[in-house]
């Protein structure tokens, strides 16, 4: 077998191992290679992932982990990594700056220059960085290969050939100037939208919720803003917002909600609220916690000629039969391993440098 075969398996057995963390249950399994060593292990590192983030709920350090094990099969390996014809001739060593604002988000990366045969040196955020060291390590169990191919570093990075780099639109700058003499995908803040037609079931706006909520809607593929055309009904809007209600039993997102709407009636903003979620008019794409901006549309051309000038800006647009590319609802945070973040496809770039 060849080594991308090699590396497949080793990812294949990565998925098999956190498939036994699901929300529904965390549940060791048999058959699970190297499971003695590494289940108990690593759930002492999901608790200590949480007691450092208070944003990494159980519920979404689960469902992270629930997301990758469902990605991470062999048969999508295969079809991810074939449909890209990956020859990698000479390897290299990728540095990858990640984000920290969700649980394994830049974990991606780490997969795409591992599965390409790179070596990756990884610089981590302070709010996500009990992890990923985990799995690595229990990739170079599974894959020999993998041995002496992955770093961590806390320090400034050095000796790499290519960068890959996730940060605000100001680090971003800061990225782009540091690494202007790198081969580089530099990655700057995006948001998600819905467009709403006034014509949803409430079983849509439900799934629209998971969209919104996910994560407190601290990710790149979280809705923050909705498009609605004149006279849309908020009421059916909040109806099927209601199931996430329980999101104001969490302190810190319940301590933003209460700042945010004193800021915004102080500043005697008209808003919408139904004591767990605001949504205030607003033409910007960035809303903060417990808050959704809306924009009224006039008529569908000008919003899809609208979004598509703003691309550069959004990840994901939800909506059900809209525009091209659309992410229908409830899928946003269910994102495949070809669902590149900013449209970039990463395989292509690292078979080039």
């Amino acid at each position: 077998m060849d080594s991308i075969q090699n590396r497949i398996a080793a990812f294949a057995k990565l998925g098999a191992f956190l498939s036994q963390f699901s929300q529904e249950k965390v549940v060791k399994k048999e058959n699970i290679a190297h499971n003695d060593l590494f289940f108990d292990g690593f759930k002492h590192q999901l608790k200590i992932a949480k007691e450092n983030n208070s944003w990494f709920t159980t519920e979404n350090l689960l469902f992270s982990l629930e997301s990758w094990s469902k990605a991470l099969t062999k048969s999508n390996l295969e079809k991810w990594i074939f449909d890209n014809n990956i020859k990698v001739e000479t390897p290299k060593t990728v540095a990858i700056v990640m984000a920290g604002n969700i649980p394994l988000v830049g974990f991606h990366d780490f997969l795409s220059v591992l599965i390409s045969g790179h070596s990756v040196l990884v610089k981590q955020s302070s709010g996500d960085k009990h992890l990923l060291p985990f799995l690595a390590k229990y990739l170079e169990y599974v894959e020999q290969e993998f041995k002496g191919k992955i770093t961590f570093t806390e320090e400034k990075l050095e000796n790499f050939d290519a960068v890959i780099a996730t940060g605000s639109d100001n680090t971003a700058r800061y990225f782009e100037y540091y690494f202007k003499n790198k081969p580089n995908i530099i990655r700057k803040s995006r948001n998600s939208v819905a467009v709403l037609k006034g014509n949803e079931t409430e079983e849509d706006l439900q799934k629209l919720a998971d969209d919104v909520f996910t994560y407190f809607g601290l990710g790149c593929r979280s809705v923050s803003k909705i498009y609605v055309p004149k006279e849309y009904d908020f009421n059916n809007f909040f109806n099927g917002m209601y199931v996430k209600k329980d999101m104001i039993n969490n302190a810190k997102y319940a301590n933003n909600y209460d700042y945010n709407k004193a800021v915004y009636l102080m500043s005697e903003f008209d808003l919408l609220e139904n004591g767990f979620l605001i949504i205030k008019e607003d033409e910007s794409y960035s809303s903060p916690i417990a808050t959704v901006f809306y924009e009224y549309y006039d008529n569908e051309i000008d919003l899809k000629i609208k979004l598509h000038e703003d691309r550069d800006k959004i990840q994901c647009v939800v909506a059900k039969e809209f525009i091209e590319n659309e992410v229908a609802f409830g899928e946003t945070q269910n994102p495949a391993l070809w669902d590149y973040a900013d449209g970039v496809n990463t395989l292509e770039f690292l078979s080039k440098i």
